[in-house]
């Protein structure tokens, strides 16, 4: 057994300044010229061009007027760029958020979830400020893939409405009650729009195959605004339906609340915090893999935070960092968070010079984008993979997806996460091993060594006064009962019992507190024990829970803890201390 001390680097814990310093002072320090800023302003402007159409269809796929997206879009684009933790991250309304944003606002009104939104910013800032942002990468890859694919399957139920012009007095939130909804009205399918939406999803999968640098998604919004015009097709549009859009942002306001209706948003609050934490940090994360740079996750946190609480003022949406428009942003040339800053400055342009002709936008259009929307979360690939994965990653996504569907999105991710944590422990205690031997000795060498190799001896191997056990793995409660019974299996009490730690990383509150009850079963019949090896953690827990002298002796390794026990063994006999 290896016992040459061990190097163990300590990384400098960061200070509050290099933790939440915004990227946007950390660029500008660097040294930002006229080139980066020619950079930053072409690919804001390539951003906004694909924020602009869905940032409006999000919005109307979450159940409010489209100008609300385009708020979410300037204010919390503008914050997320300007405070946040990324270089890259683009900020705004995000299609992961229409099936919460239309639940809160069916059952609470828009001034619930101005509430439930607000207070979700303030529960984000003080998760970054608590320095916790970094544990919201332990929620497991299938709860993530799971609800995912459900919200786009009610995103893309969402939008039979728009794309058929099914006329409806009121759509539920809820996938089945909303389902019966559009069977219902299915005798006023209005074919012209039916052929705007899917003339639409046709030019958006064209262009994305045949010319994938070009704004998709706004050509296709632009062609189906002309086509409706000049053929004065019966379509629902932007105008009809909304009256257009303001020419300009509105003055900020904070609704009339009660600590009733506080109580009553909060667990949706919970839910926009924990879903908002997820997508933007993953989107961090791709900017990240894409640029080769690394973003500060609380720092990201805390100005996702305030973006949330500043839409909201503003009368927008919920706001988060959005993967499409980030990457968009990326390979477009952006050099820092200035472009995520212009292009909120570019959407607000159009507001103010050309928000009349939006108007003139067809539903159906905006029907199509989230559509295409829904099809490209749905992660088709990764969620098959997963199904033909273990059983446990296979209830896993399961479970998350169905309870998206059929239940409620914080449902979904609570218990997707808990069964994640339960699969976790289980592969963990799963992985255990206890190795019993009469005798352990250093690893064994190759023959041409010589003199350095240990000889063989028959008496010690098979001396049946002593024994030696191994633990390999994390002993933590899920693997206290595997352990135990090997332990309990042993079958008779030697004169000396040696556990050794050395390949043992953690051991917890729980695992312990059960070594020491075989401790003092074993110690009852007059037997010496030794632990040997493990970390100072390890040690601290077990001299925690009572383990320690006269009951248990510690060793450094196992062949000194064979040559100190046979030592004290020989002095004083059995149980002498």
């Amino acid at each position: 057994m290896d016992a040459s001390p061990r190097l163990v680097l300590r990384r400098r814990e960061p200070t509050f300044a290099e933790l939440f310093t915004p990227k946007l002072v950390t660029v500008l320090k660097e040294g930002y010229g006229l080139g980066d800023f020619r950079a930053d302003a072409v690919a804001g402007l390539t951003v906004a061009i694909v924020a602009l159409p869905l940032s409006m269809a999000i919005a109307i796929g979450s159940g409010v007027s489209p100008d609300r997206g385009l708020y979410t879009a300037i204010i919390g684009g503008f914050l997320v760029s300007a405070l946040g933790g990324s270089r890259f991250q683009i900020g705004g309304p995000a299609g992961a958020f229409i099936v919460l944003i239309a639940s809160i606002v069916e059952r609470h009104g828009y001034d619930g979830l101005v509430l439930a939104t607000g207070l979700a910013g303030l529960i984000m800032m003080a998760v970054g400020f608590s320095r916790l942002g970094t544990y919201i990468k332990y929620v497991p890859y299938p709860v993530t893939v799971g609800f995912t694919a459900g919200i786009a399957v009610i995103i893309f139920a969402s939008q039979m409405r728009e794309l058929a012009g099914l006329t409806l007095a009121q759509e539920p939130a809820a996938l089945l009650p909303k389902l019966a909804a559009l069977w219902e009205a299915r005798g006023s399918v209005n074919a012209q729009a039916l052929a705007v939406g899917g003339a639409a999803i046709a030019t958006i999968l064209l262009l994305r195959r045949f010319q994938p640098n070009w704004p998709g998604l706004l050509i296709a919004v632009t062609a189906a605004s002309l086509a409706v015009y000049a053929l004065q097709l019966d379509v629902a549009t932007v105008g009809s339906r909304f009256g257009g859009v303001p020419s300009g942002l509105p003055v900020p306001s904070v609704p009339a609340f009660s600590w009733e209706k506080l109580g009553a948003v909060l667990p949706d609050a919970l839910a926009i915090a924990l879903l908002g934490a997820i997508e933007s940090l993953l989107s961090a994360v791709v900017a990240d893999g894409m640029t080769g740079r690394r973003h500060r996750s609380n720092c990201e946190l805390v100005a996702q935070g305030a973006a949330n609480i500043g839409a909201v003022l503003f009368g927008g949406l919920p706001v988060t960092g959005t993967i499409a428009r980030t990457a968009t942003n990326v390979r477009s040339g952006a050099k820092g968070p200035v472009s995520g800053i212009l292009h909120a400055v570019y959407i607000l342009l159009f507001m103010l010079l050309a928000a009349p002709l939006a108007a003139h936008i067809p539903l159906a259009s905006l029907g199509a984008v989230l559509a295409i929307v829904a099809w490209n979360m749905a992660g088709r690939d990764e969620f098959a993979a997963l199904l033909w994965a273990s059983a446990g990653d296979r209830l896993v996504v399961l479970a998350t997806f169905l309870l998206t569907i059929f239940a409620d999105l914080t449902i979904a991710i609570g218990v997707g996460v808990v069964l994640g944590a339960f699969l976790f422990m289980h592969r963990m205690a799963e992985a255990i091993e206890v190795e019993g031997q009469g005798h352990v000795i250093a690893a064994d060498q190759a023959d041409d060594v010589g003199a350095a190799r240990t000889g063989y001896d028959p008496a010690t191997a098979n001396d049946s006064d002593v024994l030696v056990y191994r633990v390999n793995g994390a002993l933590f409660f899920g693997a206290t009962a595997a352990v135990n019974s090997v332990l309990d299996g042993i079958g008779w009490s030697p004169k000396l019992f040696v556990l050794d730690f050395s390949q043992v990383p953690i051991v917890d509150s729980t695992a312990a507190k059960a070594l020491e009850g075989f401790a003092r079963k074993l110690r009852h019949a007059g037997t010496v024990i030794y632990f040997s090896g493990g970390s100072k953690s390890v040690r601290r827990t077990l001299l925690a829970a009572g383990l320690r002298k006269p009951l248990i002796r510690y060793a450094g390794t196992a062949e000194d803890a064979l040559v100190h026990g046979r030592a004290l063994l020989a002095l004083s006999g059995p149980g002498g201390d």
